[in-house]
């Protein structure tokens, strides 16, 4: 029977030698500031709809703001998961990382917000 660890087999299923214990702790560090940032994401979107005033001519607008902060830290916690299995894999045979496709998402979505901040606050009462 194969000893599953945190996803990953060990290396009679998976292949490859053990990491460096540094290069695993600092994967697993990016990890856990992925998850960080999806926790502010959410707790941000909260903040919006609860604390921000209405936007004058646009009620909905804090929904606008808010929906896509907190969409963003629902599912970035499961991305960073399958990045740091896919880091963890290459780090176990010596291959270089993964590129990642967070940073731009995250980088998307918190230009849109505030491009449709600014739109917002811009609309006349």
């Amino acid at each position: 029977m194969r000893r599953v660890r945190w996803g990953l087999r060990s290396s009679g299923g998976e292949g490859g030698s053990e990491p460096d214990a540094r290069f695993t702790f600092a994967n697993e560090r990016t990890f856990l500031a992925w998850n960080r940032t999806a926790l502010a994401l959410v707790i941000a979107g909260l903040a919006v709809v609860q604390v921000l005033p209405p936007f004058q001519g646009s009620p909905w607008g804090r929904h606008l703001l808010a929906v896509p902060l907190i969409a963003l830290g629902a599912v970035l916690p499961g991305g960073a998961y399958l990045e740091w299995r896919r880091n963890q894999r290459a780090l176990r045979h010596g291959e270089p990382l993964p590129s990642s496709a967070l940073p731009r998402v995250l980088v998307g979505v918190i230009t849109g917000v505030g491009l449709v901040s600014t739109a917002l606050v811009m609309v006349p009462s």
